[in-house]
């Protein structure tokens, strides 16, 4: 909130924050982590209910690549793609920028298998033509190892890892 709505610092967030208290539920992670509750949701014409849920860190993660992008505007969440009977995959977020896609994917507890298999997918729907041109992969993940392993993995595409160090 602070970055997206230039809120100063952390006292005037907090401050904010308690303000809109009554809308808001609260989990504890590495830091608070805020989300609307029933009353917030009506009051904005939120249509999803988002819960508490062990996939909070997941959803961090994503966000937090979303701001240091600059908030691209055709950002799309959890879209699949997919030829009729040939491969789907669900990508965690995609945009595009100057007539391209760009692939978001969110690598933070999984194991690297199902990585290698969603990357196999991506490569058979590049080989489809689905996507004009190739597109760019944008990858956020928790460690330099797994930053490694994923480049290794992404070998002769168009690709950029991200840790979440990289984005504090």
């Amino acid at each position: 909130m602070q970055r997206l709505h230039g809120l100063g610092g952390v006292r005037n967030a907090n401050r904010i924050l308690k303000e809109l208290e009554p809308f808001l539920n609260c989990v504890r992670r590495s830091e608070n982590v805020y989300y609307l509750n029933t009353e917030g949701r009506e009051r904005v014409d939120a249509a999803r209910p988002l819960n508490k849920t062990m996939q909070v860190d997941h959803y961090l993660m994503r966000n937090s690549l979303y701001i240091a992008l600059g908030c691209p505007s055709t950002w799309r969440a959890e879209v699949k793609l997919a030829v009729q009977n040939e491969v789907s995959v669900i990508a965690d977020a995609i945009y595009t920028m100057a007539g391209a896609y760009h692939i978001v994917e969110v690598d933070h507890m999984q194991k690297m298998t199902v990585n290698r298999v969603k990357i196999q997918k991506y490569r058979k729907l590049i080989d489809l033509g689905v996507f004009g041109k190739p597109p760019r992969f944008i990858w956020i993940t928790t460690t330099e190892y797994r930053r490694k392993q994923l480049t290794r993995l992404c070998e002769g595409l168009n690709i950029r890892v991200y840790t979440t160090d990289d984005l504090k």
